[in-house]
């Protein structure tokens, strides 16, 4: 599998990464919002909001424009995914719930993740530096959907997902470190997020609390 993906990449790994995440984002975060029975403008800037908010603060901290401001194709993209999330929605009951929008969420987490890990390794900063901008770009824009929709970051409560994101681009790091091909380490980046995120989804896993380690007062 890890093969068939890194054959893909070839073509550019951050290009092909980078549309994947936008339309998997966008759909994810439109889903959300037409739960909450926002609007349709409203279900657009959710679902944009989820798409271009983690890849904007990235851009932003490796000191360039971001992408989504010089480039129609980008916003297009992320059209295409609200797009997707309406019809979606029309064809599905609890939609943002479903398993097709799971791993959606999935897909999207792992894409961003590395094209996080791509760009911050391309501008030549530390491995911790790769990791922190491979989760802010998986995990931003979903963080600003969150606060959208009034409610809490899921990322900060117990759900195992940020983490995932984390692994992720610690092993694009290890991996392009080694001397692995950019194609390479995009792929098992990638295979990484989606395989733990997958596997956590499916037995539960979530980061334990304080009140669970015992280390609070009840």
């Amino acid at each position: 599998m890890t093969q068939e993906i890194v054959e893909t990449l070839s073509i550019d790994p951050f290009a092909v990464m980078n549309t994947v995440g936008l339309i998997a984002f966008a759909l994810v975060g439109a889903t959300k919002a037409i739960r909450e029975e926002f609007d349709m403008f409203g279900v657009t800037v959710v679902g944009l909001a989820t798409a271009f908010a983690g890849g904007m603060t990235r851009d932003i901290l490796v000191n360039r424009i971001p992408l989504a401001l010089k480039s129609p194709v980008e916003i297009g993209l992320g059209l295409l995914g609200v797009g997707l999330a309406i019809g979606v929605s029309a064809a599905l009951e609890s939609a943002d719930t479903h398993p097709l929008t799971l791993l959606s969420d999935a897909i999207g987490l792992a894409a961003f993740s590395t094209t996080g890990a791509i760009v911050a390794t391309q501008a030549d900063i530390s491995a911790f530096g790769v990791v922190v901008i491979a989760t802010v770009n998986a995990v931003g824009g979903g963080a600003v959907a969150d606060i959208l929709l009034d409610r809490s970051p899921f990322i900060l409560l117990d759900d195992f997902y940020a983490s995932c994101a984390v692994l992720g681009g610690s092993t694009y790091w290890v991996v392009a470190t080694a001397g692995g091909s950019d194609e390479t380490a995009a792929a098992v980046c990638a295979t990484m997020v989606v395989g733990t995120r997958i596997t956590a989804l499916i037995y539960g896993w979530t980061l334990p609390t304080a009140q669970v380690l015992g280390l609070t007062r009840n």
